[in-house]
């Protein structure tokens, strides 16, 4: 979806939102376009020590230092693997600049309030803390992160919890 069409698209509908689509193993997934600062192809970050396994290391990004999050490992989806199609979303949340490994980008979607229902309650199972909810649209589902949640929360460590914001 062009820049022009997306924006034609919430014009028309001022309730809708725009959520950038991607990938981890067959699932697809969305989040807030207004959070991503950038696409960028994957290039193995500098390791630090003692990190969590999720957090893949650190890129100087423009004299700005940035964890790079695997959210395949995050997200227990089995073992990554880096390609041409593996693509890093670099995120601004609260001021922080994070950056987001993912398995590929697909589109930009525009959702209407209707389309979004809300996360099924999964018991202790899943956490589902994180999640907006479901995003419908034709035949495909997206699971829609609360990515300002999931990047602040205490096991992530890489933001100041959301009550001290």
């Amino acid at each position: 979806m062009t820049q022009a069409v997306a924006e034609t698209a919430v014009a028309a509908d001022p309730s809708a939102h725009e959520f950038l689509a991607f990938t981890l193993g067959k699932e697809e997934y969305g989040i807030h376009i207004l959070k991503v600062q950038e696409l960028r192809g994957y290039e193995a970050p500098t390791r630090i020590a003692n990190a969590p396994e999720f957090i893949k290391g650190v890129v100087n990004l423009r004299g700005i230092i940035v964890p790079i999050v695997d959210m395949r490992i995050k997200f227990n989806l089995g073992t990554p693997t880096y390609d041409q199609f593996t693509v890093v979303i670099i995120l601004n949340i609260r001021g922080r600049v994070v950056g987001m490994v993912v398995d590929s980008v697909s589109d930009v979607i525009t959702l209407s309030p209707e389309q979004v229902k809300p996360a099924p309650e999964m018991g202790t199972a899943l956490n589902t803390d994180h999640l907006i909810g479901l995003g419908t649209i034709d035949q495909r589902m997206l699971i829609l992160v609360d990515i300002d949640k999931l990047m602040s929360s205490a096991e992530m460590g890489l933001l100041e919890s959301a009550a001290t914001a």
